[in-house]
């Protein structure tokens, strides 16, 4: 791994301030990341749920960081394709984690997929899959896409 728990949140504060305060990385493994929304009033909607858009901003950072953790400070990395399903309401009252693991990490694309869960249950809230461009150079050392 290129950077841990610490370091990607230091990345997020840095080159991400205007939502960094949102989310906090709970965890950081080469096999997964788990990013927390930090829920609150702004990403609710009518209903008591959480917005469909809170969930997919949870996705795609999740993914993002879980892609900078192998190959390092990317700041352009950007997402090409995404795609999320929605299998139940979340709890407006509880934060979400976002499990996430790559599917793919090559030279010049990575694959992701999250499941998000609303804290303490069991079921996922969320399914997402998402495909980034790494920009040429930028992933020293991945497999050959």
């Amino acid at each position: 791994m290129k950077m841990d728990r610490a370091a990607l949140a230091a990345f997020l504060a840095r080159d991400f301030a205007q939502v960094a305060t949102q989310f906090a990385v709970e965890e950081a493994t080469e096999a997964r990341l788990v990013l927390r929304l930090l829920v609150e009033e702004m990403h609710l909607r009518p209903g008591g749920t959480v917005s469909g858009p809170a969930m997919f901003g949870l996705a795609d950072v999740a993914i993002y960081l879980a892609i900078l953790s192998r190959i390092g400070p990317v700041g352009l990395a950007v997402t090409t394709g995404a795609s999320i399903d929605f299998l139940r309401k979340p709890d407006a009252g509880r934060d979400l984690l976002a499990e996430t693991r790559l599917l793919k990490l090559g030279r010049r694309l990575a694959v992701g997929e999250a499941l998000l869960f609303s804290e303490g249950e069991a079921a996922p809230v969320a399914r997402a899959s998402m495909t980034y461009s790494i920009p040429p150079g930028a992933a020293q050392g991945a497999a050959p896409a």
